[in-house]
């Protein structure tokens, strides 16, 4: 007979590794756009998982994606390929520039690939002096080491020894400063064409325009790290379509699977062919659960009607967010596309986004952080109006509770 475990948030603390800080709050329950804890309290997601829950919470089609395909088959490994996979990369490849996809479960792994093949493809095409890497300040990447070194955020990769080298980091939206960096030596650039952790920056669509051509000029890739951006969150099936820029690879994740691990590293047949038989794999990357999820998400959001609406719903967003702000003038800026956006805080309340994410829980609703200076929401892209609505009610209670603190 197993043993009853009382579980709780104490429990945390005595079993896991302490390098996360959870809410004391354990949700057991999500439909669409609400959740719910332990206790039976309901809240409003604003949060989507980070960006991930792109169809909310037990969205029907994802559910009877996952019973169908876990009764079929669950995993094979690389020695065979599957029927969702190759339907999904199929589809992938149809709506987008790309002509091949690699499969991983994360938006690290994803990137970590993506790093690899530009290496990979600058040592076969140019010969290993071509293998400068650059990135932006304040950019975010993944939690690999060779990721978090590329990110822009220092204080995620200082303190585990040496780190991978040819790593370089110029400042996002300035080409003057990129143009110092670059070079003939230059493998790849990578940056977000929103960065996400950094603040809910969007790129300058002369800036993203201008490192497309510096990319040209000094025959390095162009990878957009799509990650968060990606799969109908920015109102588009991926934020490159919105800018008229396209990288030579694009990375996807979070959305992609709807909740669901999975990753993806899309590119061009010529830059594919550079990882050949058994340079770079995953064990479970490409497994059929994962890709039967990920390709119902993927069916779900590619049409005109839903995308528009996530435009709609970015117009409600920013309209609630002005009203409240005309009581409490907290916010400087409201910063993002569709449904990925920053409430930038003013100077009297820099370093205070924690504050608002508490008050906000307490108010029976769910934000989200880029930084400490930005209230971040990135919520289901088809969450109800009315939701929206009853969300920015609470956020307005939480708000009010913090500018009179």
């Amino acid at each position: 007979m197993s043993e009853v475990i009382s579980v709780n948030r104490a429990l945390f603390d005595e079993v896991m590794v302490p390098n996360y800080a959870p809410a004391p709050v354990i949700p057991v329950r999500g439909q669409g756009s609400r959740l719910w804890d332990q206790e039976g309290r309901e809240y409003v997601d604003f949060a989507g998982g980070i960006a991930v829950n792109c169809l909310g919470h037990c969205h029907p089609v994802l559910v009877n994606a996952l019973t169908e395909q876990a009764n079929k088959l669950w995993h094979l490994s690389n020695t065979m390929t599957n029927e969702p996979a190759l339907r999904l990369a199929k589809k992938l490849v149809d709506s987008t520039f790309a002509e091949k996809v690699y499969f991983a479960n994360s938006g690290a792994e994803a990137n970590e690939g993506a790093l690899k093949l530009a290496r990979r493809w600058a040592l076969d095409n140019f010969g290993e002096q071509k293998q400068d890497i650059i990135s932006f300040g304040k950019s975010f990447h993944g939690r690999t080491f060779f990721t978090v070194t590329v990110g822009g955020q220092a204080a995620y990769s200082d303190g585990f020894g040496p780190k991978p080298a040819a790593v370089y980091h110029a400042e996002y939206n300035n080409l003057d400063s990129l143009k110092a960096l670059i070079s003939d030596n230059t493998c790849a650039v990578i940056m977000e064409p929103i960065q996400g952790e950094g603040g809910i920056i969007p790129a300058d669509p002369a800036f993203i325009q201008g490192v497309r051509e510096l990319c040209d000029q000094h025959k390095a890739l162009l990878i957009f790290d799509e990650v968060q951006t990606g799969v109908g969150r920015t109102g588009a099936l991926y934020a490159y379509m919105q800018y008229g820029v396209t990288p030579d690879i694009l990375t996807s994740a979070k959305s992609l699977g709807g909740g669901f691990p999975v990753g993806a590293m899309l590119t061009t047949t010529d830059i594919a062919k550079h990882l050949k038989v058994g340079t770079h794999g995953s064990t479970y990357g490409g497994n059929p659960l994962a890709c039967a999820v990920a390709e119902a998400a993927l069916d779900t959001i590619n049409n005109p009607e839903l995308l528009a609406g996530v435009l709609a719903k970015e117009a409600l967003f920013r309209a609630e967010l002005d009203r409240i702000n005309a009581l409490y003038p907290v916010f400087s800026t409201v910063r993002g596309k569709g449904m990925l956006l920053g409430a930038a805080l003013t100077d009297a309340y820099k370093g205070k986004a924690r504050d608002f994410l508490l008050a906000a829980a307490a108010e029976g609703l769910l934000v989200l952080m880029a930084g400490y200076d930005v209230v971040r929401f990135a919520p289901s892209l088809i969450i109800p109006d009315a939701d929206i609505l009853e969300g920015m009610q609470r956020f307005e209670r939480a708000v009010a509770k913090v500018a009179q603190a």
